[in-house]
């Protein structure tokens, strides 16, 4: 897959839309470059931004509380900084969310900083109980209903994971 927005296999329009349209309704996170096109089309929506990835699960705990389907936006580093707030608060108290996590690192390819958790990435979503899938070879909305299905079924966070050059 190549790390080049121009050359993206999906727009990230395409996946906001596809999100929506599965039922989820309240968009937050922090922003990360792999997806920026998604979060310029989730702002139509009320995507509400964060500082910190474990304060923006405490946001999606609240949503989900008020009778949203939350979704969480973040770095694959993020996701380790938000480790507790989903261990403590999100499984604990079967409250679901859907992250997408970008996948810094991916193939061993990028900034020496994303490397680690590049390659730990996917035994700590399993480690968490977390399932997950990696976009890129099936159609987003086939993506989409999958994470929805988890969703309601699991009562515990599910993971879309973005490879680099798959939204653009």
């Amino acid at each position: 897959m190549s790390a080049h927005a121009d050359q993206a296999r999906f727009r990230g329009a395409d996946f906001a839309d596809a999100l929506a349209d599965a039922g989820f309704d309240f968009f937050t996170g922090v922003p990360c470059s792999l997806i920026g096109s998604v979060l310029l089309s989730l702002e139509e929506r009320g995507y509400v931004p964060e500082t910190r990835e474990d304060a923006a699960m405490g946001l999606a705990a609240g949503a989900f509380l008020a009778g949203r389907r939350p979704v969480v936006l973040m770095q694959n580093s993020g996701f380790g900084v938000s480790l507790n707030a989903i261990g403590s608060l999100q499984q604990i108290y079967e409250m679901p969310c859907l992250l997408v996590i970008t996948w810094r690192g991916f193939e061993g390819k990028d900034a020496p900083e994303h490397l680690v958790m590049g390659r730990a990435m996917p035994q700590l979503l399993e480690a968490y109980g977390i399932e997950w899938r990696a976009l890129g070879d099936r159609p987003l909305e086939q993506e989409a209903r999958w994470a929805r299905e988890r969703f309601d079924d699991g009562r515990r966070p599910v993971a879309l994971v973005v490879p680099p050059g798959v939204l653009g």
